[in-house]
Protein backbone atom coordinates (compact mmCIF):
# COMPACT_ATOMS: atom_id res chain seq x y z
CA UNK A 1 0.00 0.00 0.00
CA UNK A 2 1.25 3.40 -0.72
CA UNK A 3 2.41 5.15 2.73
CA UNK A 4 0.08 8.61 1.80
CA UNK A 5 -2.77 6.30 1.30
CA UNK A 6 -2.15 4.10 4.28
CA UNK A 7 -1.84 7.16 5.95
CA UNK A 8 -4.95 8.72 5.12
CA UNK A 9 -6.90 5.40 5.59
CA UNK A 10 -6.83 5.99 9.11
CA UNK A 11 -8.76 9.24 8.73
CA UNK A 12 -12.54 9.52 9.37
CA UNK A 13 -14.73 10.01 5.89
CA UNK A 14 -15.73 12.92 7.26
CA UNK A 15 -12.73 14.06 7.95
CA UNK A 16 -10.48 13.77 4.92
CA UNK A 17 -11.08 16.37 2.47
CA UNK A 18 -9.81 18.69 5.64
CA UNK A 19 -6.95 17.07 6.42
CA UNK A 20 -5.73 16.42 3.03
CA UNK A 21 -6.48 20.24 1.88
CA UNK A 22 -4.18 21.59 4.21
CA UNK A 23 -1.04 23.39 3.02
CA UNK A 24 2.45 23.12 3.99
CA UNK A 25 4.47 25.43 5.81
CA UNK A 26 6.95 27.45 3.37
CA UNK A 27 9.67 28.31 6.67
CA UNK A 28 8.41 32.51 6.01
CA UNK A 29 5.67 32.71 9.01
CA UNK A 30 6.01 35.80 10.26
CA UNK A 31 5.68 35.34 14.91
CA UNK A 32 3.79 38.29 15.00
CA UNK A 33 0.60 36.73 12.39
CA UNK A 34 0.25 33.28 14.06
CA UNK A 35 -2.44 31.34 11.88
CA UNK A 36 -5.97 30.28 12.28
CA UNK A 37 -6.27 26.37 12.12
CA UNK A 38 -8.91 24.52 13.00
CA UNK A 39 -7.69 21.19 13.74
CA UNK A 40 -9.45 18.21 13.31
CA UNK A 41 -12.24 16.68 15.75
CA UNK A 42 -10.88 13.13 15.98
CA UNK A 43 -12.15 9.99 17.57
CA UNK A 44 -9.37 9.52 19.89
CA UNK A 45 -10.09 5.89 21.24
CA UNK A 46 -10.41 5.22 17.63
CA UNK A 47 -7.49 6.82 16.35
CA UNK A 48 -5.29 4.71 19.25
CA UNK A 49 -6.65 1.72 18.07
CA UNK A 50 -5.72 1.97 14.48
CA UNK A 51 -2.42 3.46 15.14
CA UNK A 52 -1.69 0.74 17.61
CA UNK A 53 -0.53 -1.81 14.93
CA UNK A 54 1.13 0.79 12.81
CA UNK A 55 5.14 1.75 12.76
CA UNK A 56 6.33 4.65 14.07
CA UNK A 57 7.45 6.20 10.62
CA UNK A 58 3.80 5.33 10.00
CA UNK A 59 2.27 7.41 12.65
CA UNK A 60 4.16 10.36 11.05
CA UNK A 61 2.82 9.44 7.63
CA UNK A 62 -0.63 9.59 9.30
CA UNK A 63 0.07 13.01 11.52
CA UNK A 64 1.43 14.75 8.34
CA UNK A 65 -1.63 13.83 6.19
CA UNK A 66 -3.97 14.61 9.22
CA UNK A 67 -2.50 17.86 10.23
CA UNK A 68 -0.86 19.47 7.66
CA UNK A 69 0.84 22.43 7.98
CA UNK A 70 -0.56 22.55 11.72
CA UNK A 71 1.70 19.79 12.62
CA UNK A 72 5.30 20.34 14.99
CA UNK A 73 7.77 18.56 16.83
CA UNK A 74 10.11 19.40 19.71
CA UNK A 75 13.25 18.41 20.85
CA UNK A 76 15.81 19.02 24.27
CA UNK A 77 18.75 17.74 22.11
CA UNK A 78 18.68 15.07 24.89
CA UNK A 79 20.84 12.09 24.80
CA UNK A 80 18.24 9.72 22.05
CA UNK A 81 16.93 12.67 20.42
CA UNK A 82 18.50 11.83 16.86
CA UNK A 83 16.27 9.36 16.88
CA UNK A 84 12.97 11.30 16.74
CA UNK A 85 14.69 14.28 14.40
CA UNK A 86 16.21 11.24 12.26
CA UNK A 87 12.63 9.35 12.38
CA UNK A 88 10.25 12.47 11.44
CA UNK A 89 12.59 15.15 9.30
CA UNK A 90 12.91 11.82 6.94
CA UNK A 91 9.61 11.81 6.18
CA UNK A 92 8.45 15.78 6.98
CA UNK A 93 12.00 17.32 5.97
CA UNK A 94 10.31 21.38 6.54
CA UNK A 95 8.56 20.38 10.24
CA UNK A 96 8.84 23.02 12.38
CA UNK A 97 11.64 21.85 14.96
CA UNK A 98 10.94 23.90 18.34
CA UNK A 99 13.99 23.91 20.75
CA UNK A 100 13.57 25.59 23.79
CA UNK A 101 16.73 26.62 25.04
CA UNK A 102 16.91 27.61 28.72
CA UNK A 103 20.35 29.33 28.30
CA UNK A 104 21.79 26.84 30.97
CA UNK A 105 22.07 23.54 28.71
CA UNK A 106 26.10 22.16 28.62
CA UNK A 107 28.71 23.18 26.07
CA UNK A 108 27.68 19.73 24.84
CA UNK A 109 24.16 20.60 24.48
CA UNK A 110 24.59 23.22 22.57
CA UNK A 111 27.71 21.77 20.18
CA UNK A 112 25.65 18.64 19.19
CA UNK A 113 22.12 20.63 18.56
CA UNK A 114 24.63 22.52 16.19
CA UNK A 115 26.01 19.06 14.62
CA UNK A 116 22.13 17.31 14.10
CA UNK A 117 20.85 20.52 12.94
CA UNK A 118 23.58 20.40 10.01
CA UNK A 119 23.23 16.80 9.55
CA UNK A 120 19.60 16.68 9.02
CA UNK A 121 18.98 20.11 7.69
CA UNK A 122 16.52 21.38 10.28
CA UNK A 123 13.90 23.96 10.00
CA UNK A 124 14.82 24.64 14.05
CA UNK A 125 12.66 26.96 16.04
CA UNK A 126 14.44 28.82 18.63
CA UNK A 127 12.74 29.69 21.64
CA UNK A 128 13.59 31.64 24.91
CA UNK A 129 11.93 33.19 28.42
CA UNK A 130 11.50 36.86 27.80
CA UNK A 131 13.61 36.82 31.22
CA UNK A 132 17.14 36.48 30.36
CA UNK A 133 19.26 34.15 32.63
CA UNK A 134 21.12 37.30 34.65
CA UNK A 135 17.60 39.14 34.97
CA UNK A 136 15.78 36.09 36.23
CA UNK A 137 18.99 35.50 38.99
CA UNK A 138 18.25 39.03 40.34
CA UNK A 139 14.66 38.61 40.96
CA UNK A 140 14.38 35.07 42.26
CA UNK A 141 17.85 33.80 43.17
CA UNK A 142 19.17 30.80 41.74
CA UNK A 143 16.23 29.01 41.81
CA UNK A 144 17.78 25.38 41.43
CA UNK A 145 19.95 25.91 44.42
CA UNK A 146 17.01 26.49 46.56
CA UNK A 147 16.24 22.97 47.22
CA UNK A 148 12.82 23.22 47.19
CA UNK A 149 10.38 22.04 44.27
CA UNK A 150 8.15 25.44 44.58
CA UNK A 151 11.41 26.99 42.98
CA UNK A 152 11.94 24.46 40.38
CA UNK A 153 8.67 24.81 39.27
CA UNK A 154 9.28 28.75 39.62
CA UNK A 155 12.68 27.95 37.55
CA UNK A 156 10.47 25.90 34.41
CA UNK A 157 7.34 28.02 34.12
CA UNK A 158 10.15 30.23 33.46
CA UNK A 159 12.42 28.98 31.30
CA UNK A 160 10.54 25.97 29.39
CA UNK A 161 6.72 26.27 29.87
CA UNK A 162 6.35 29.84 28.62
CA UNK A 163 8.33 29.36 25.81
CA UNK A 164 6.20 25.99 24.54
CA UNK A 165 3.76 27.77 24.78
CA UNK A 166 4.47 30.47 22.87
CA UNK A 167 6.11 28.82 20.40
CA UNK A 168 3.18 26.30 19.29
CA UNK A 169 0.79 29.53 19.56
CA UNK A 170 2.71 31.57 17.27
CA UNK A 171 3.37 28.50 14.86
CA UNK A 172 -0.12 27.60 14.91
CA UNK A 173 0.46 24.16 15.86
CA UNK A 174 -2.82 21.76 16.48
CA UNK A 175 -0.43 18.56 16.74
CA UNK A 176 3.05 18.03 18.37
CA UNK A 177 5.08 15.32 17.50
CA UNK A 178 7.10 14.64 20.71
CA UNK A 179 9.37 11.52 21.57
CA UNK A 180 8.11 10.58 24.68
CA UNK A 181 7.99 6.73 26.10
CA UNK A 182 5.98 5.23 28.59
CA UNK A 183 9.26 4.02 30.44
CA UNK A 184 10.48 7.40 31.27
CA UNK A 185 8.41 8.72 33.84
CA UNK A 186 5.35 7.97 35.92
CA UNK A 187 3.42 10.57 33.93
CA UNK A 188 3.67 8.96 30.81
CA UNK A 189 3.13 4.93 31.92
CA UNK A 190 -0.83 5.77 31.20
CA UNK A 191 -0.19 7.93 27.79
CA UNK A 192 -1.81 6.85 24.06
CA UNK A 193 -0.33 7.17 20.90
CA UNK A 194 -2.37 10.06 20.39
CA UNK A 195 -3.73 12.59 23.29
CA UNK A 196 -4.58 16.13 23.76
CA UNK A 197 -2.73 18.64 25.70
CA UNK A 198 -4.18 22.05 25.57
CA UNK A 199 -6.09 22.09 22.77
CA UNK A 200 -3.32 20.79 20.74
CA UNK A 201 -2.97 17.09 19.70
CA UNK A 202 -0.03 15.19 20.95
CA UNK A 203 1.16 12.31 19.04
CA UNK A 204 4.42 9.75 20.52
CA UNK A 205 5.34 7.59 17.84
CA UNK A 206 8.23 6.06 19.64
CA UNK A 207 5.88 5.86 23.00
CA UNK A 208 6.74 1.63 23.46
CA UNK A 209 10.17 1.61 22.48
CA UNK A 210 12.90 0.42 25.02
CA UNK A 211 16.61 1.15 25.27
CA UNK A 212 17.37 -1.96 22.70
CA UNK A 213 15.07 -0.20 20.39
CA UNK A 214 16.64 3.22 20.47
CA UNK A 215 20.13 1.64 20.15
CA UNK A 216 18.96 -0.46 16.95
CA UNK A 217 17.93 2.87 15.62
CA UNK A 218 20.25 4.63 15.95
CA UNK A 219 23.22 2.28 15.10
CA UNK A 220 20.98 1.21 11.78
CA UNK A 221 21.37 5.08 10.97
CA UNK A 222 24.39 6.00 12.04
CA UNK A 223 23.05 8.77 14.56
CA UNK A 224 24.99 9.87 17.27
CA UNK A 225 23.88 9.66 21.24
CA UNK A 226 24.51 12.98 23.22
CA UNK A 227 28.20 13.32 24.04
CA UNK A 228 27.47 13.31 27.44
CA UNK A 229 26.21 9.18 27.43
CA UNK A 230 29.85 8.79 27.76
CA UNK A 231 30.37 10.06 30.75
CA UNK A 232 27.61 8.18 32.20
CA UNK A 233 24.68 10.57 31.66
CA UNK A 234 21.02 8.48 30.90
CA UNK A 235 19.11 11.89 30.56
CA UNK A 236 20.64 15.18 30.52
CA UNK A 237 19.05 18.93 30.71
CA UNK A 238 20.29 21.89 31.88
CA UNK A 239 23.59 21.53 33.60
CA UNK A 240 22.74 22.70 36.86
CA UNK A 241 20.13 20.36 37.20
CA UNK A 242 21.25 17.05 35.69
CA UNK A 243 24.22 14.44 36.07
CA UNK A 244 25.34 10.99 35.38
CA UNK A 245 23.54 7.87 36.52
CA UNK A 246 25.43 6.33 39.80
CA UNK A 247 25.50 2.90 41.30
CA UNK A 248 22.28 2.68 43.43
CA UNK A 249 20.20 5.12 41.59
CA UNK A 250 16.81 3.34 40.89
CA UNK A 251 15.63 5.64 38.72
CA UNK A 252 17.22 7.44 35.79
CA UNK A 253 14.86 10.16 36.35
CA UNK A 254 16.40 10.96 40.16
CA UNK A 255 19.29 12.29 37.73
CA UNK A 256 16.99 15.14 36.70
CA UNK A 257 15.43 18.48 39.24
CA UNK A 258 17.67 16.63 42.40
CA UNK A 259 14.87 13.82 42.38
CA UNK A 260 12.65 16.24 42.98
CA UNK A 261 10.37 15.64 40.45
CA UNK A 262 10.26 13.59 36.96
CA UNK A 263 8.67 16.27 34.69
CA UNK A 264 9.48 20.19 34.13
CA UNK A 265 5.87 20.69 32.78
CA UNK A 266 6.27 21.15 29.02
CA UNK A 267 4.31 17.89 28.50
CA UNK A 268 2.00 18.48 31.36
CA UNK A 269 -1.40 20.44 30.71
CA UNK A 270 -1.71 23.96 32.35
CA UNK A 271 -4.42 24.92 34.75
CA UNK A 272 -6.41 28.21 34.11
CA UNK A 273 -4.33 29.69 36.96
CA UNK A 274 -1.24 28.52 35.35
CA UNK A 275 -1.81 29.77 31.72
CA UNK A 276 -2.36 33.32 33.32
CA UNK A 277 0.86 33.13 35.29
CA UNK A 278 2.97 32.63 31.88
CA UNK A 279 1.51 35.68 29.78
CA UNK A 280 5.37 36.84 28.14
CA UNK A 281 4.08 40.49 28.73
CA UNK A 282 4.12 39.31 32.62
CA UNK A 283 7.14 38.09 32.84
Amino acid sequence: MDFVQGAISLIPANQLTQASAAPRYNGDRPASSPPVRQPPDLDLATVNAQLETQSPAEMVRWSAATFGSGLVMSTSFGIQSAVMLHLVTAIVPDIPVIWIDTGYLPPETYRFAQKLSDRLSLNLKVYQSPLSPARMEALYGKLWEQHDIEALNRYDAIRKVEPMQRALRELGATAWLAGLRRGQTDTRKSMDWVGQQDGIYKISPILTWHARDIYKYLTEHNLPYHPLFDQGYTTVGDWHSSRPLLAGDEDERNTRFQGLKQECGIHLPQTDGEAASLDSSSL
